[in-house]
């Protein structure tokens, strides 16, 4: 959800010339960073949520996503 199109690039490029216990790692790894930045969502108030353009609703539903479910433009190319 946060990721720039930069860092996705840069993902993209690395997961592709990996081996597979590499992209298995590079999966973990990207399932964490999507864990902290859900957890940091889910700890906004709603001040600040509205200052990002999300309802509380919308928040709190991206936030109890799994930790395994990252976005799609992370995991091209795996």
């Amino acid at each position: 959800m946060f990721a720039s199109v930069t860092t996705s690039t840069m993902t993209i490029r690395r997961v592709q010339k990996q081996s597979i216990l590499g992209r298995l790692a590079e999966t973990l790894r990207l399932g964490a960073a999507a864990r902290r930045q859900r957890a940091a969502l889910a700890n906004l108030d709603d001040a600040l949520l509205t200052d990002i353009g999300l309802s509380a609703r919308t928040a709190r539903t991206e936030a109890d996503r799994p930790f395994w479910d990252v976005p799609a433009s992370w995991r091209r190319g795996m």
